[in-house]
């Protein structure tokens, strides 16, 4: 199975980046996950950009850097709440259908709304807001997570 992240944002901190890193080091070959990082649409930090405007830049570089046959996965604070055992499930039934997911990590304004009414699922994460460098810690357990209790390997005791 392969699995992509295009998640908006170049620049992570070294203990997220190291986190991100050991958690895609850790699955086996049949099970790639990769991460596409894309640039984020420059902002004055003075709050007057159009955000429609933002949003569909960073739109535009996350359709780019998607793969074309890509099952998209937006996350997104008002998407579904899964569980893990969920995810592990989707992901399976994913797997054997031979579908792509592609999971979308939007940047500080969130997703374009074209991005989301066009994804397969939007899901969230957690309840609480997430720095962007955490969402993708906790993305890439999860679907370590999920694989591992697919594949019956012991690091998901629950």
């Amino acid at each position: 199975m392969k699995i992509t992240i295009v998640a908006v944002g170049q620049r992570q901190p070294a203990w997220a980046q190291s986190a991100v890193d050991d958690y895609l080091g850790r699955f086996p070959a049949d099970f790639k996950v990769e991460i596409k990082e894309v640039k984020a649409e420059a902002r004055s930090g003075k709050g007057n950009e159009p955000v429609q405007r933002l949003l569909a830049a960073e739109a535009a570089r996350i359709r780019a850097a998607s793969p074309a046959d890509g099952l998209v996965v937006a996350l997104d604070e008002r998407g579904a709440d899964w569980t893990t055992r969920q995810l592990a499930t989707t992901l399976g039934r994913w797997r054997d259908d031979g579908a792509h997911p592609v999971f979308v990590i939007g940047g500080p304004d969130g997703l374009d709304a074209g991005i989301k009414q066009g994804a397969r699922a939007q899901v969230r994460l957690s309840s609480m807001t997430l720095p962007h460098a955490l969402a993708r810690v906790l993305l890439a357990e999860q679907i370590y997570r999920a694989w591992s209790m697919l594949a019956h390997h012991p690091y998901h005791r629950a």
